[in-house]
């Protein structure tokens, strides 16, 4: 009887070690990368297996600026906010992302046709240990809103549905 104890202790523990390497349902096509900062919503740096550090900006979406800049204030005109409350909504972003992705945490970064914007930034769908997809969490909770730049469409019609789930929820900056 204890040896058919201690073989399902030890089963039981390498069962949920082994569900915690791996993702629950990330797509095939992803590469790991463990965050180092988050810089704000809808950007991080994060450290390759490779131990390359890289910068990572989520693709279809696109966050309020957290500080006074030339993109907040075009945000400010165009919405009618005011600076103050695009940069309020901004930091509310940010720190969305930096509850979602920690120092340390491993995420698993999916590409589209475009890799890379003007800026070397990696375009990527970032991947949860948890299956979920960062993207698009951001935008159904409403700390974001959908931005899609072709080629990169894949999951355009996903975000879509994620915004108005948002919006008719007054979820996150909807809400505000």
């Amino acid at each position: 009887m204890r040896l058919y104890v201690k073989l399902l202790l030890l089963l039981f523990f390498t069962v949920i070690s082994c569900s915690r390497s791996q993702p629950a349902k990330s797509p095939e096509n992803t590469i790991p990368c463990t965050v180092v900062r988050v810089v704000d919503g809808d950007t991080f740096h994060c450290r390759l297996s490779s131990g390359e550090n890289v910068r990572v900006r989520l693709i279809g979406v696109d966050t309020p600026e957290s500080s006074d800049n030339p993109k907040a204030r075009r945000d400010a005109e165009r919405s009618g906010q005011s600076l103050e409350e695009i940069i309020k909504m901004g930091r509310a972003s940010a720190e969305f992302t930096k509850r979602v992705l920690p120092k340390g945490e491993t995420v698993y970064l999916e590409f589209d046709v475009q890799k890379t914007d003007r800026y070397g930034r990696l375009l990527a769908y970032v991947w949860l240990r948890d299956g979920r997809m960062l993207n698009e969490l951001i935008v159904r909770e409403g700390y974001a809103m959908v931005y899609t730049i072709p080629p990169n469409v894949k999951y355009q019609e996903r975000f879509l549905e994620a915004q108005r789930y948002a919006r008719e929820n007054r979820k996150g900056l909807w809400g505000m």
